[in-house]
């Protein structure tokens, strides 16, 4: 493709993603080891299947998760930074995720995720700003979760994909490394640490 045009389809999207914020000191050397991941990388899920902790979101995200995340243009720029603090609740054999982000310029925001097993490793979800259903599927430690967005940008609206994969780390700690996609090419990238606030410490 043409970088040009790839550049100016990304610098609009990004508007939408330009405020900052500050993630503590202590996180953002995890959160920036992170960022030599080629968001072109061959990710395989197959790869995380023997590894442990085996990731169950609706075990690991019941309780008070509290995330550090940055938001990366397609050059590599961080663009925005933001925290996220997460309640969850199981009820029946849904997980209700409860999701309150806070913004450097005070913007805040709030998004309320429903996701249930659908079997053999897989999850659905769903969310008011989510076009349709999210799907998922877990292999060790690893998910691989996707879903589609309409982002509003200088009064036009963009239908994106969000390709996430999320990998836990031990009993309190998960890595979330997101790609943005709009005609098959990824005009940003979000990173995120969590945290669970509510967990017994490491061994």
């Amino acid at each position: 493709c043409d970088p040009r045009s790839r550049g100016r389809r990304s610098s609009r999207m990004m508007s939408l993603l330009n405020r900052y914020t500050l993630i503590p000191g202590r996180l953002l050397a995890m959160v920036m080891s992170l960022l030599a991941v080629n968001g072109c990388s061959r990710v395989q899920l197959e790869d995380s299947a023997q590894s442990s902790p085996v990731f169950d979101p609706l075990v690991f995200f019941s309780g008070h998760t509290r995330a550090w995340g940055i938001v990366q243009d397609w050059r590599g720029r961080v663009v925005r930074q933001f925290q996220v603090d997460m309640q969850g609740r199981v009820v029946g054999d849904e997980l209700v995720l409860d999701e309150r982000f806070v913004y450097a310029d005070g913007e805040r925001d709030t998004r309320q995720w429903r996701i249930e097993r659908a079997g053999h490793g897989r999850f659905s979800g769903r969310a008011g700003d989510i076009v349709g259903a999210a799907s998922g599927e877990a292999a060790g430690n690893a998910l691989r979760w996707n879903y589609q967005m309409d982002l509003t940008v200088d009064g036009s609206s963009y239908r994106v994909n969000f390709d996430d994969w999320m990998w836990q780390l031990d009993g309190e700690a998960l890595v979330n490394r997101s790609y943005i996609r709009k005609f098959g090419i990824t005009v940003a990238e979000v990173t995120l640490f969590m945290l669970k606030m509510d967990a017994p410490p490491a061994d």
